[in-house]
């Protein structure tokens, strides 16, 4: 597996905010699923994954496929949130150094993405 990943489910796992840091690049670009704007540079996207760790980081969630390229994967995801299943993918791309460098979140169906994103936005809000 690569590095990068392996490191990602190590954070996921243990729900591990603080470990971010040493995985996401300075320049790194986060995509959100409801926010219409990337999100640039590693505080914003520690900030928005350690929000998502929280939000979806329940005894369901789980990684249910993976696709893993030289520097880039899709990881497939599953999990309920108030009765509600919720599937996704992290497409995630890391540099040479097995920094993230760019992570997108896609969300299905739109009923499921209209559980997170108030979950998520009372999460962002509570860290200002």
């Amino acid at each position: 597996m690569a590095a990068a990943i392996d490191h990602w489910h190590r954070l996921m796992d243990a729900r591990d905010a603080a470990g971010l840091n040493d995985l996401i690049a300075d320049d790194c670009v986060f995509q959100s699923p409801a926010v219409h704007s990337p999100q640039i540079g590693k505080a914003l996207t520690v900030k928005y994954l350690s929000a998502a760790q929280q939000v979806l980081g329940t005894p369901s969630f789980r990684y249910a496929e993976e696709w893993i390229g030289d520097h880039s994967a899709v990881l497939e995801f599953t999990l309920e949130i108030d009765g509600i299943h919720v599937n996704g993918v992290d497409i995630i791309h890391w540099n040479d150094d097995d920094k993230i460098t760019n992570f997108r979140v896609m969300i299905r169906p739109v009923k499921a993405l209209e559980a997170v994103m108030p979950a998520m936005a009372a999460v962002l809000a509570a860290q200002e």
